[in-house]
């Protein structure tokens, strides 16, 4: 009777061990680190990040409650990875809004150049996270066709105080825009910093064109 009662607490805690085991994997998946994803459409390189949900928390809060916010965004291309110097880059203001009523975002993108402002509206919010950062792109003419590169996405809250030389007509500064980067984020200040790569350009075309 002992063995019986000894085999079936055995089996017990070996399910008890396997239910902890898929609870653990479970939890693993929910917090899967968000992956830069980068692509060619047309003559840009594009970039997009799936898991990355900037669109939650006090931002999401603030947003519902009527409240208008902001991101800056910049994405480098570098040769070697988390170099200072870019060989090339993209940077945007995006500001963001909610409706109450048809419980949808806008966003409207402040370039550095006369006509580069661009507006959207009625999106959900993942489809308002993929319209940013979809806007962050950099021309592949820019890149050598074979040559490596690597990818940073670098997005921050708007901070109001650093507002101040950055916004004005036609668009944004982006001398200004470019020195806020080069600065650690202030206090709570929401940052997301992804990387990718290498990359070359020939690699993304294959891609593309299968």
């Amino acid at each position: 009777m002992s063995k019986r009662l000894t085999r079936r607490s055995l089996v017990a805690a070996l399910g008890a061990g396997a239910a902890g085991c898929a609870l653990l994997v479970t939890a693993r998946a929910v917090t899967i680190a968000p992956k830069l994803l980068v692509h060619l459409d047309g003559d840009y390189i594009h970039i997009s990040a799936p898991r990355l949900g900037f669109l939650n928390g006090k931002a999401l809060e603030r947003l519902k409650d009527g409240v208008s916010i902001a991101f800056i965004g910049q994405l480098t291309i570098t040769s070697q990875p988390n170099a200072v110097v870019a060989d090339a880059r993209s940077a945007a203001r995006f500001a963001l809004s909610y409706d109450i009523w048809d419980e949808h975002f806008s966003v409207t993108r402040f370039g550095d150049r006369p006509g580069s402002q661009r507006s959207i509206s009625h999106l959900s919010a993942q489809a308002a996270e993929t319209w940013c950062l979809d806007n962050l792109a950099v021309e592949q003419a820019l890149m050598h066709p074979d040559k490596p590169f690597y990818v940073q996405l670098d997005l921050r809250a708007d901070d109001p105080r650093d507002q101040i030389g950055v916004i004005g007509e036609p668009g944004i500064n982006i001398t200004r825009l470019i020195e806020i980067f080069s600065r650690p984020v202030k206090g709570n200040q929401q940052r997301w910093l992804l990387n990718a790569g290498p990359f070359t350009v020939a690699e993304l075309k294959k891609a593309r064109y299968g």
